[in-house]
């Protein structure tokens, strides 16, 4: 049988499966990559299926990943800048809770602009 595509396929019983192959990365996903991973494939299942199938999706997640790691390091920054930390020296519970909510602050808006947008 010949089928008009650049696949290759493997007679199976009586099915023509074809020989896919995955573009995933060489190092594995972070945490933001993997959150993407299971927002898509849970909320968005077409797209999940099309990227997958087109190889497009770990790239996707890769750039995901970047992204928001630098944004979060960004809004770090900004929020430390208007809200500064107790001395560290002499008060590190209250630093630690500071830093804290700063975080908790900033990963929030990471998964809600970036994540699951």
């Amino acid at each position: 049988m010949n089928m008009s595509s650049n696949l290759n396929y493997t007679q199976t019983g009586d099915y023509l499966l074809p020989n896919l192959t995955l573009n995933q990365p060489r190092k594995p996903l972070g945490k933001y990559g993997r959150l993407r991973r299971t927002y898509l494939k849970e909320q968005r299942p077409v797209l999940y299926h099309t990227m997958l199938m087109n190889g497009s999706l770990y790239p996707h997640l890769t750039e995901v990943e970047q992204n928001a790691a630098a944004m979060k390091e960004h809004l770090m920054t900004e929020l430390l800048a208007k809200n500064p930390a107790p001395d560290k020296e002499k008060h590190q519970m209250q630093w630690v809770q500071h830093m804290n909510s700063l975080k908790a602050q900033a990963e929030e808006l990471v998964l809600t602009e970036l994540i699951y947008s």
